[in-house]
């Protein structure tokens, strides 16, 4: 089969689609013939061989932990009603997703649900489900004023579309028109360019005219732009932190600012993140139901398996819309 595979950390460009030996299901696994594989920006920091959430993996590695596709071979123990199904699966700390063909354990397996594609349902099984243990942090309704960094992202777009379905007032920060656009088109009440430098101008105004402040900022950019979204907040406000794209520094007020101003400020990343859902599980099939019911809808950019590289580097440098998928 072909894959792309990592044999020495470091750039983009040491990501090389290759054609290496055909994987085969242990005990109680199956083999997927991957139709979608996503990417993540974990996997741009693992790729470097960098500290992180998770370890490095012992090179060579095939990276990617996140695929939808068709069941085209089981292992010894495995119910043979998988055989030929559409599913998806998030692979947990064990990658290979990158691929043609990766192993899963079942108890690791969804079935595709009605009407969402390979893509769709691998974003929803990564991202929706990162997503939705972000938003178990902040009850949302028609009195929150949302402000989200990085809005066009995966995890940003489907927050903007959550907190819209709770009935809360939006705006959407993004880099440049066309991703303005796009989260504008996603439903936000306002879409603000945040490489321009009066943006803060621009959205304090906004706030002026409505009488309010905002309630809640879902932050994953960090540096000068989180800053200047938390002096947005208003008395009671939350400063939920997920990422911290922006430079690589991430941003939380000092104690004696959360004091004077009564708010809070919190990274949901960790351990933590998917307890309030009940579970990465429990996360993964809600978020799997709300987009088939087209309740959340993922953006995604797809690539080629062979040109995984420059879906990293195009990741790294904010050059993406959306979630990021991998095409064999």
């Amino acid at each position: 089969m072909h894959a792309v595979r990592l044999h020495a950390f470091g750039p983009a460009d040491n990501l090389t689609y290759e054609q290496t030996d055909t994987p085969r299901p242990g005990p109680g696994q199956v083999r997927i013939a991957v139709r979608a594989a996503g990417v993540h920006l974990l996997d741009t920091t693992l790729r470097q061989g960098l500290p992180g959430p998770l370890p490095p993996a012992p090179l060579p590695t095939i990276p990617g932990r996140e695929v939808a596709g068709t069941v085209d071979a089981l292992g010894e123990g495995t119910d043979p009603a998988w055989l030929g199904r559409d599913v998806v699966a998030h692979l947990g700390n064990v990658p290979g997703g990158y691929a043609e063909l990766a192993v899963s354990d079942t108890d690791r397996l969804h079935s595709v649900p009605d009407g969402l594609s390979h893509a769709e349902a691998v974003a929803m099984v990564g991202t929706g489900r990162t997503a939705l243990g972000i938003l178990g942090f902040t009850p949302l309704g028609p009195d929150s004023l949302v402000l989200v960094t990085a809005a066009a992202g995966g995890l940003g777009t489907l927050i903007v579309q959550y907190a819209k379905n709770a009935g809360a007032t939006v705006i959407g920060l993004a880099g440049g028109p066309a991703k303005t656009a796009r989260v504008r088109d996603n439903g936000a009440d306002l879409a603000v360019d945040y490489t321009r430098p009066d943006w803060p101008h621009h959205v304090r105004t906004h706030l002026d005219t409505l009488g309010r402040r905002a309630t809640v900022v879902y932050d994953s950019v960090g540096s000068t732009t989180a800053r200047a979204a938390v002096g947005l907040l208003g008395e009671g406000g939350q400063h939920v932190v997920y990422g911290r794209s922006g430079n690589g520094h991430p941003y939380s007020p000092a104690d004696d600012e959360l004091e004077a101003r009564g708010i809070t400020s919190e990274n949901v990343l960790g351990p933590g993140l998917f307890r309030k859902g009940g579970g990465p599980r429990a996360l993964e099939t809600r978020a799997l139901a709300e987009a088939a019911a087209g309740r959340l809808r993922p953006a995604i950019q797809t690539y080629p398996l062979a040109r995984a590289a420059d879906a990293h580097r195009d990741l790294e440098t904010r050059g993406t819309i959306g979630k990021v998928v991998l095409i064999p």
